[in-house]
């Protein structure tokens, strides 16, 4: 996703340049209007018991080489708050998970491990967005889970490995603002949905743009534990609606929003100076805290965040365990510390308000861009 951005920075940097009408022009305003709105209040079906689980099995699934940070930690967190699931994160092969664009973790097992375990396949499959979009195990183990009955639900640009697998050829689907003009050409038989936060097809289901990940996790607690339980967990988030409400047209390549997206893009590593944060990696730490802060500095475009720790491992509320990148030490550039939810208010929120207090209000506006989160400072 991260190329397709640095496409979209170069074409908003062009664009400061072009001829009035020509800048007024968005990409994403061009392509919602030939683009058919997801309709409102869709929703998983209730869940089901199969296969003999006793609670729904849900694998969350990343590659080694290169997983999206908060598109595979919020959904994990989310479903792990909910107590009503049994969780599993799965990579595509043994050994560490390079996050991106911070942090490392460990998952449960690998997709061999996990057809040892349960060949009957998973009830649930969670697909963020991944580095290398097309890897040959994870599409063919994509495609087996859905034959065995899984519903796959990508996060982000995950709907790009889900197309690549061949599953969304005739669904409806949705992904992150950046991929829409891509997404259209190369799968024309997917109908690629614009306002949607996340769009319910059956069995496949697929959300916009990072922050999305919340609200389709919430969506999925309801079907699997009702509306009450939905609701008590997304209180603990700061998250009052959980709808597929979304507004498509603020955002992408339109007046607003052209500086801020090249500024975190190409600006800032050009002209700033970059600074490495450290966060404090600790046991029983808020997992999806720290996913979304580490994930939000390291797209300001002017800091590297690594996570330091005096063990090798730490494991976070949810059971995830992270990979230390090093020890503490004095003498960095920063310190940080995971920012909670609010009443009211995310960690979304909490965290672009703290970029906009150390780098400003551009390089924040562009952080949410890259987040597809309606920030309101």
């Amino acid at each position: 996703m991260k190329n397709r951005l640095l496409i979209a920075a170069t074409l908003a940097a062009l664009s400061l340049f072009a001829a009035p009408d020509m800048r007024a022009a968005s990409a994403t305003d061009a392509l919602a209007a030939g683009a058919p709105a997801a309709a409102a209040g869709e929703r998983f079906a209730s869940y089901v018991p199969r296969n003999g689980h006793v609670r729904p099995l849900i694998a969350v699934i990343g590659d080694n080489a290169g997983t999206e940070l908060t598109d595979f930690v919020a959904p994990y967190a989310v479903l792990q708050r909910s107590g009503a699931v049994e969780l599993l994160a799965v990579a595509t092969r043994p050994g560490p998970m390079k996050m991106r664009p911070a942090l490392r973790l460990r998952p449960d097992t690998d997709f061999d491990g996990f057809d040892a375990w349960h060949p009957e396949g998973a009830d649930y499959v969670i697909v963020p967005a991944l580095v290398k979009q097309d890897e040959p195990r994870m599409l063919a183990w994509l495609r087996a889970q859905h034959a065995k009955g899984a519903t796959i639900v990508s996060i982000c640009d995950g709907a790009l490995v889900v197309a690549d697998a061949g599953l969304l050829e005739g669904r409806r689907a949705t992904a992150h603002w950046a991929t829409d003009g891509h997404r259209r050409k190369t799968w024309p038989g997917t109908q690629w949905l614009s306002d949607a936060r996340y769009v319910v097809d059956g069995d496949i289901a697929s959300s916009a743009g990072i922050s999305a990940a919340m609200p389709v996790s919430l969506a999925l607690v309801e079907a699997i534990a009702g509306r009450d339980r939905a609701a008590e967990v997304a209180a603990t988030l700061g998250v009052s609606d959980w709808g597929t409400a979304h507004d498509s047209a603020a955002f992408g390549l339109r007046p607003g929003n052209l500086w801020p997206i090249f500024q975190v893009n190409l600006g800032n590593h050009w002209f700033r100076r970059q600074q490495r944060f450290d966060i404090a990696l600790r046991p029983g730490m808020d997992d999806l805290a720290l996913a979304i802060t580490a994930d939000g500095w390291a797209r300001t475009g002017r800091a590297t965040v690594r996570g330091v720790a005096t063990a090798a491992e730490v494991q976070g509320d949810s059971g995830l365990l992270w990979f230390a990148d090093d020890r503490p030490s004095a003498g960095r550039d920063a310190p940080l510390e995971p920012l909670r939810a609010a009443a009211h208010a995310t960690v979304f929120d909490a965290v672009l308000a703290a970029i906009d207090r150390r780098f400003g209000p551009t390089t924040a506006r562009g952080v949410a861009l890259d987040f597809e989160y309606a920030w309101r400072p």
